[in-house]
């Protein structure tokens, strides 16, 4: 027995006694209920639709975990509201991790500032596992815009307000935040052409219906091939290794163009801590393994993170703050 509770009254001693002792058999019952997980098949909702970086590699990932928990890993891809609606049944699933979400920045920073009526709380209605990868965007072009270039792009746009367009797979997403905050800095007019998820924005921008975008690298590296898009630069500090020709908007003189974009896994808020750092760390050790790592992540320009949940909660803190400041600054209204 502690000092601390042999000073306590005879009654209040009890309860002492009763609630340590409550926590010391929680402990392996905790530990236990982590071991034994999953005890069935485990969804993770991707709530954009197929094709996009998040969903390969959540696929990728969910594929080597069926095989280290012998059951099935099922990706379920709910689309729609910029990634609100599969959001949403997330955070009103059952806390059991058997229910998981793997998204972008914008599903737990942006959308809470631009849409009034947002069905769940990104701080409180989810559990954050893990920031599996992260990447710069790329800034890409159709490859019949007549400039190569950001100087190039910035001076078109001035010259003609009406010259260009870009497309974002959601209101909100990284690409609508990266060109509002290019049109308020360098005041020029670009339009914004709102598309329902990565794969069906750049289908548009192959075919010519867009002039603009970011995307990472491994997104935009088909259709670069093709001779469809080309890129103009990268919106950070580093080159990227699938284009080590291609400048950064750092060397190019716009430092404050950056534009990052990750891929998280969250469970729903009440998910008990012994499973979310069971997945952390299984998730960690697929995703820190050389030959996964080289094949789906730094092959495609993506930057290996594997954090610990604690981590994540700290990204989500400070990107809601510079977001914040980009919507008011750009004075994006919500929806």
């Amino acid at each position: 027995m502690t000092d601390k509770i042999r000073s306590l009254p005879r009654a209040s001693r009890r309860l002492a006694l009763a609630c340590l002792a409550g926590t010391l058999l929680a402990a392996p019952l905790a530990g236990v209920h982590a071991q034994d997980y999953p005890k069935e098949n485990v969804r993770i909702i991707v709530p954009f639709p197929p094709g996009g970086g998040v969903d390969i590699m959540t696929r990728q990932v969910a594929a080597e975990l069926a095989k280290k928990w012998n059951h099935s890993v099922i990706v379920d891809n709910k689309g729609g509201a910029g990634s609100i609606l599969g959001a949403q049944q997330v955070a009103r699933s059952k806390p059991d991790g058997l229910t998981l979400l793997a998204t972008v920045n914008q599903t737990v920073v942006s959308n809470r500032f631009l849409y009034k009526d947002i069905p769940y709380d990104p701080q409180r209605d989810f559990a954050p596992i893990t920031l599996m990868v992260q990447s710069d965007q790329m800034i890409i072009a159709n490859a019949g815009v007549p400039v190569n270039d950001l100087p190039g792009l910035i001076a078109l746009a001035k010259k003609d307000p009406k010259a260009l367009n870009y497309g974002s797979f959601a209101n909100g997403s990284q690409p609508h935040l990266f060109f509002e905050l290019l049109k308020q800095r360098e005041s020029v007019d670009i339009l914004h052409v709102p598309y329902n998820g990565v794969a069906p924005m750049m289908t548009a921008l192959g075919g010519g219906f867009v002039n603009l975008t970011t995307v990472s690298a491994n997104v935009a590296a088909p259709l670069i091939g093709t001779g469809k898009a080309k890129p103009i630069a990268v919106a950070g500090k580093e080159r990227v290794p699938q284009f080590p020709n291609v400048p950064t908007t750092v060397e190019l003189g716009y430092p404050y163009l950056q534009t990052s974009i990750w891929y998280g896994l969250f469970a729903p808020a009440g998910t008990p801590d012994a499973i979310v750092r069971k997945i952390q760390r299984d998730v960690k050790e697929i995703l820190s393994r050389p030959d996964f790592a080289n094949a789906n992540a730094i092959s495609k320009g993506l930057r290996v993170v594997a954090s610990e949940p604690e981590q994540l909660a700290e990204v989500i803190r400070a990107e809601s703050e510079t977001v914040a400041s980009i919507v008011k600054a750009a004075g994006i209204k919500p929806e």
